[in-house]
């Protein structure tokens, strides 16, 4: 299935974005932050569900979380979010969380290491999570940004490792540090859902599929194992709608 998702989408009410994507898409990976924080409106997206013929998925708060936090107490309440994501989720249908596996200090440099171990010390605590509430959590590729982490496909790969957590393949993050062919090579099988933008190479810019240097015909072939969903995300509606249109011979 194709969905759509759009961080802009998350300053509007869930009602009024609902109509719209419902409009072209039958799946919405909803941002949970602003106004659309799942917290917030769980019940209002139950209801929602039941007018729309609309399927969620969920990416988790990101601008004031940090599972890989150095500062315990900033790390643990980044992951008591996630938890209390997963858990709302569950109320509202959606089996599939999407994660960022966090970031090393912005000011400090040498931190990363540590970082790194925070990070799979939350992931192991939502390996756990998920079967409890009985969601997926998909850690995501992050784009060429250095405090980053899960950057390449081996950093990645070492972050969820001794778990049964799945992995989000974001493509356009994985063009910005020429990953596409070693993130699907070496986690393929851990997949449980895809992002598709483009970009140039450069910066994460989320340009409608066909108007970066993607490419895409290669990379959906390579994927022709895979069985689960597709989600745009665009910085509009209209591009994602866009974007649809150019894929859909992609997957005829």
């Amino acid at each position: 299935m194709i969905g759509m998702s759009c961080t802009g989408f998350s300053a509007f009410s869930v009602e009024e974005i609902a109509e719209k994507v419902s409009k072209k898409f039958t799946l919405w990976e909803i941002f949970s932050e602003a106004e659309h924080s799942i917290g917030k409106n769980w019940s209002r997206l139950r209801d929602i569900k039941k007018s729309y013929n609309l399927e969620f998925s969920v990416h988790t708060p990101i601008s004031d979380t940090n599972i890989a936090a150095l500062t315990d107490r900033m790390r643990e309440a980044s992951v008591l979010e996630m938890i209390h994501t997963a858990e709302v989720s569950s109320e509202i249908g959606a089996k599939l969380v999407v994660v960022h596996p966090g970031l090393s200090s912005l000011s400090v440099p040498g931190t990363e290491e540590r970082a790194k171990e925070h990070a799979k010390k939350s992931l192991r605590t939502l390996d756990r999570i998920s079967r409890e509430y009985g969601i997926v959590f998909a850690v995501e590729n992050m784009p060429n940004f250095p405090p980053m982490l899960g950057k390449t496909a081996e950093e990645l790969a070492e972050l969820i490792e001794g778990t049964n957590l799945s992995v989000c393949f974001d493509i356009g993050h994985a063009n910005t540090t020429n990953q596409i062919d070693s993130v699907i090579s070496l986690l393929g099988d851990r997949f449980a859902n895809v992002h598709l933008h483009d970009n140039m190479g450069d910066t994460d810019s989320h340009l409608t599929v066909g108007d970066g240097n993607i490419d895409f015909p290669k990379a959906i072939d390579a994927l022709s194992r895979y069985r689960g969903n597709y989600i745009i995300e665009s910085k509009s509606f209209e591009s994602a709608v866009e974007s649809a249109r150019r894929l859909s011979v992609l997957f005829d």
